[in-house]
């Protein structure tokens, strides 16, 4: 009993920063959760909620997913496992200190993804926070001090202690962004919402906007421009001092920070309709605040827009870092910085190719590997590939990269609902 009332007051006082936050602004009504259940979790209240159904880890599913596995081609070294099964995998945000892995979606629910016995293998995955109903809960993400961020289509919340007390359906949760003030309401979308985040080196949440259109039209750029959609924006944990930091983004849903110049990294889909080889896909760095990288004026890399060919670009266009196969939906992206891989991959960015839906020729489903040096991207080339078959078919679609505690590499897949683990063990 004492040990359990020493933590409750760890975690009270935890969450003190955030107490004159929650008594300003009381939740909405929002995103399908009832009002009196977001106040009870601000409050650190029971709400009778019960703890969700685990996801079986085990049987024909498993057995299927290991025989795709096995057609999985990787460097010399290498090898692919099933981590875990987990509905609809999308990004990953692996716990700073017990390695428990949160899991966002485009639907309903987030995952807690635990290994116990540290067998490199899942043996719990549930769904977090049971009694919320999240609206495309795609992003995840951690504080330095181990708050978990999820970041969804229109709000944001925060979980303070949450990979200590995730096994409890109810969970201690602030409001960060109150529902409808993340984008304006008129701009919330199906189409480019699955929102990502990342904390910075300056302590501030960094939140990828996408904006909903192919090519957006001229009356939406001065509404865009000023909230971030179509960019990044950022602000600081309690979600104050937010600010635009960096627009001409199509969609991304891929960020991070380079460990070496502390410059943010990011991936962005390029514009449909233009044919089976362009545009390219876009690896693009931003370092400082204020940048522009050029859409809607260019549809991925230096290809000109039909819709804004004959407008003039603004000044000082970043262009990107790297060009991406053309439609092959680069999504998530981490730097490397671990040990257990080959020291040739260390600092470099490992990115999730989706796969084209819109090609003739269908392209993508892999892992690419991207050498960084000196603040400069070498060439991606392909690291994990055969999700897709040589008849067009998928065996599955790689979303999202993350770099266990071990070092060993973490793959989401939503189509097959799975996290894959790359390890290497040496030629």
């Amino acid at each position: 009993m004492r040990r359990f009332g020493l933590a409750s007051v760890a975690l009270a006082a935890f969450l003190a920063p955030f107490g004159a936050l929650a008594q300003s602004a009381p939740p909405a009504a929002d995103a399908g959760s009832k009002v009196d259940t977001l106040e009870k979790l601000q409050g650190m209240q029971s709400t009778g909620t019960a703890a969700g159904a685990e996801v079986p880890q085990t049987g024909k599913r498993a057995d299927a997913i290991r025989k795709t596995l096995s057609k999985i081609k990787l460097p010399a070294g290498f090898k692919i496992d099933l981590y875990a099964i987990v509905p609809d995998a999308r990004q990953i945000a692996v716990g700073p200190n017990a390695g428990v892995l949160f899991v966002g979606t485009r639907k309903t629910k987030v995952y807690t993804v635990t290994d116990r016995d540290k067998d490199r293998v899942a043996d719990e995955v549930r769904p977090f926070a049971p009694g919320i109903t999240f609206h495309d809960p795609n992003g995840v993400c951690f504080s330095r001090d181990g708050v978990l961020f999820i970041a969804e289509l229109n709000r944001v919340l925060a979980f303070p202690a949450a990979e200590f007390f995730y096994e409890n359906p109810d969970v201690a949760l602030n409001v960060v962004v109150k529902q409808g003030e993340l984008i304006p309401a008129s701009e919330e979308s199906f189409n480019h919402s699955a929102r990502v985040c990342k904390f910075g080196p300056d302590g501030k949440l960094y939140i990828a906007l996408g904006q909903p259109h192919n090519v957006p039209p001229k009356d939406k750029l001065d509404l865009y421009h000023k909230t971030g959609v179509g960019g990044i924006i950022r602000m600081d944990p309690l979600g104050k001092d937010r600010e635009v930091y960096a627009t001409g983004v199509r969609n991304s849903v891929g960020i991070d920070f380079s460990r070496e110049d502390k410059s943010l990294w990011f991936t962005d889909n390029q514009v449909d309709g233009m044919g089976d080889d362009q545009p390219p896909g876009e690896l693009n760095r931003a370092s400082k605040a204020g940048e522009n990288f050029g859409f809607p004026w260019y549809g991925g890399g230096k290809t000109r827009t039909v819709e804004y060919k004959d407008e003039t670009p603004p000044k000082d266009i970043v262009f990107p870092q790297a060009e991406m196969p053309p439609h092959a939906a680069d999504l998530g992206m981490t730097f490397y910085n671990a040990k257990m891989f080959p020291e040739s991959y260390r600092g470099g960015i490992f990115t999730a190719e989706h796969g084209s839906w819109n090609r003739t020729q269908p392209l993508g489903a892999r892992v690419m590997f991207t050498p960084v040096k000196d603040g400069k991207a070498g060439e991606p080339k392909p690291f994990a590939e055969g999700w897709l078959t040589g008849d067009g078919e998928y065996l599955g679609r790689p979303v999202d990269v993350a770099v266990l505690q071990d070092g060993s590499l973490l793959v989401s897949d939503d189509t097959t609902g799975a996290i894959y683990r790359i390890s290497y063990e040496g030629k």
